[in-house]
């Protein structure tokens, strides 16, 4: 198992110091957007460029999922 992190960014990241074991990067992502879909059902839209930031355990960057994608 491998530690993720999942920032919260708006141009000023909110750090997630503590992580989450999961098995894979694809689990890391998969959380990233139950995450986001968390936050949109409980929050207006007020950050539109809200993104979740998932780090893996060396810091760098796996995935970057919008909380409120741009309407297609």
């Amino acid at each position: 198992m491998k530690t993720y992190y999942f920032d919260l960014q708006d141009g000023v990241a909110v750090r997630d110091q503590k992580g989450l074991e999961l098995v894979s990067g694809g689990a890391a992502i998969e959380h990233s957007k139950r995450l986001a879909k968390l936050i949109r059902d409980k929050r207006q839209p007020d950050r539109k460029d809200l993104n979740i930031v998932v780090l893996d355990e060396n810091g760098r960057e796996i995935h970057r999922e919008a909380v409120y994608p741009a309407a297609t």
